[in-house]
């Protein structure tokens, strides 16, 4: 694809970047038959190739227009085109820099503004959300069941082990809004590693926060950037003391932090020290399918000597691969292999790629698509039968949750489980 980029952004970091993909597209259309929203909307401005032609209308200095900014907004960022293109384009980078010059030039509505500025504000304090949510909580008898159903009461938390008793260490990414709604999956996580010599550092957990993908993707771009230049000053203590990796559990989480390198590679005080923490990033999957020999070993002792034996009456589940996990860190496969050698039957899941509908605050910015697709990915979980739907991110766990009755829980929580049987 030719371009002609405006003088405004032609000389700038993000121009060259912009350029140099959208000189890699050729046009093929692939990325439309991947697309969600493409799916259900039918309009090439609402699937990757469309966008891609909207984004470079703006960096060559044509009008902007509300119309512009709406099929921007209605992008998933799933990632799913970028796993079709043949030809390798970063289409979530160029969406990133063609939001962030859009959102510059359209004012929102005021409704939206103040619907952002919340989001922006709540979600990635931590504090701030718990105490947002406890008040839903206790108002939930009284609110749209939309609503209600998004904040059930999580499963109480079980015991961590103590991070001293093993040589072996590795930093875990606490979150923002996860510990408020699901516990219980940090605190598995930390139990597996437990039982494969893994021990799991406090150090800077209390100044770490949001991995910087919710203000970053809300179109506050700086101030998702100084989000993860916090978390770096917080791990950094833990990484020069020889911490092996930055466990994430969250994996849109573990997708942005895989991207520090990238984001700051301009900034000279943090370039380097991105670059060592996204080296160092891990997806729970990764980190325990790296000791999968250990955790076998761990399920024979818990299963009597025979790590098969807990198949003998095996659960059924249905596993929802994030879009993070699959399009964003292409890790396919591993969680499924795990369960399956933790005793668990997976029932399969027609269109397996497609995004749930969740995609970090999308489900609020754009409630009526989101619910278009959830209740497509629930009809497709369930067509097997499952007794639960597991999954590997908070975000698609919450929002699943609340559009049915089989329970939905986070994969490492299962596998915790039939480690600790006896």
């Amino acid at each position: 694809m030719q371009t002609q980029l405006a003088d405004f952004i032609r000389d700038t970091p993000e121009g060259r970047e912009a350029d140099t993909i959208l000189r890699k597209c050729v046009h093929c259309g692939f990325c439309t038959a991947t697309c969600p929203t493409y799916q259900l909307l039918g309009d090439e401005l609402d699937g990757p190739r469309g966008r891609i032609y909207l984004i470079k209308q703006v960096l060559e200095g044509q009008e902007v227009t509300e119309k512009t900014r709406l099929h921007l907004d209605r992008c998933l960022t799933c990632r799913s085109c970028e796993t079709t293109c043949p030809s390798g384009v970063q289409y979530h980078r160029l969406l990133d820099i063609g939001r962030g010059v859009v959102e510059a030039r359209v004012p929102r509505p005021a409704g939206q503004r103040l619907l952002y500025r919340a989001l922006r504000t709540v979600l990635p304090n931590r504090a701030a959300f718990e105490a947002v949510l406890k008040a839903g909580r206790l108002a939930r008898p009284f609110l749209p069941v939309a609503l209600a159903e998004k904040l059930r009461p999580p499963a109480p938390a079980k015991a961590r082990p103590a991070p001293e008793c093993h040589a072996r260490r590795v930093i875990l990414l606490e979150g923002c809004v996860q510990p408020g709604l699901a516990p219980n999956i940090n605190a598995a996580a930390a139990r597996v590693l437990d039982r494969v010599g893994i021990a799991i550092v406090r150090e800077g957990e209390k100044k770490a926060g949001c991995c910087g993908a919710l203000r970053y993707h809300l179109n506050d771009q700086d101030s998702g950037l100084d989000d993860m230049r916090a978390n770096i000053d917080a791990w950094w203590p833990a990484v020069e003391a020889g911490a092996e990796a930055i466990l994430v559990t969250a994996s849109a989480c573990s997708a942005q932090v895989k991207e520090y390198g990238h984001l700051l590679r301009h900034d000279p005080a943090y370039a380097e020290r991105a670059a060592r923490v996204s080296a160092l990033a891990r997806d729970v999957a990764e980190v325990v399918a790296g000791e999968e020999a250990a955790i076998a070993a761990a399920l024979a002792k818990a299963h009597g000597g025979d790590a098969g034996s807990a198949a003998a009456a095996p659960a059924r589940v249905a596993f929802h691969s994030p879009c993070t996990l699959q399009h964003g860190q292409k890790i396919r496969g591993v969680v499924e292999r795990l369960l399956a050698a933790a005793g668990y039957a997976l029932t399969p899941v027609a269109d397996g790629h497609l995004c749930c509908g969740s995609a970090g605050t999308y489900s609020l910015t754009q409630p009526e698509l989101s619910l278009q697709l959830r209740s497509n990915k629930l009809a497709a979980l369930e067509a097997g039968n499952p007794g639960a739907i597991v999954t590997a991110n908070i975000g698609c766990l919450n929002h699943l949750a609340a559009g049915t009755a089989t329970p939905v829980r986070h994969w490492i929580e299962l596998l915790d489980e039939r480690l600790g049987e006896v």
